[in-house]
């Protein structure tokens, strides 16, 4: 089983497809996702988000009941005050996100997150027994 690549901005609107893809189940269907990308190797899945914007303080990063849960929040404020004027700005940029994880993850192992130049890089080691399992190639006839 392999982890599914799901936009929440694309209008899936079938009935059908809801039990399909039901990765980010818990959010609203308009809101804001960044974009992510997930490559599955013969060791591990590596998830990669992009979002600029944030420091590696700001995310958290969790996994519970098979399911990858990734959230970040940051607020900016600035005041200034000059003679006459007050100016103030404020800014408040949040996501969370849910993958649900195939049974192949090894979740005992550590699971690693590392955050560089805008993009959070999760990498999920797959468990033994299914790495040792050859790819079987089979004739069509």
């Amino acid at each position: 089983m392999s982890l599914i690549k799901f936009n929440n901005r694309f209008p899936w609107n079938l009935p059908v497809l809801d039990n399909l893809l039901d990765t980010d189940e818990y959010f609203e269907p308009n809101s804001l996702l960044p974009a992510i990308n997930i490559k599955e190797n013969d060791e591990n899945f590596e998830i990669e988000l992009a979002v600029p914007g944030f420091s590696k303080n700001d995310f958290k990063v969790s996994i519970e009941n098979n399911l990858l849960h990734v959230s970040a929040e940051k607020s900016n404020k600035e005041e200034e005050k000059e003679e006459g004027y007050i100016r103030k700005e404020f800014s408040y940029n949040s996501f969370k996100r849910t993958l649900r994880l195939p049974e192949n993850i090894n979740q005992k192992k550590e699971v690693k997150a590392t955050f560089k130049h805008g993009i959070l890089k999760i990498n999920l080691l797959k468990l033994d027994i299914v790495k040792q399992i050859p790819k079987k190639m089979i004739e069509v006839v």
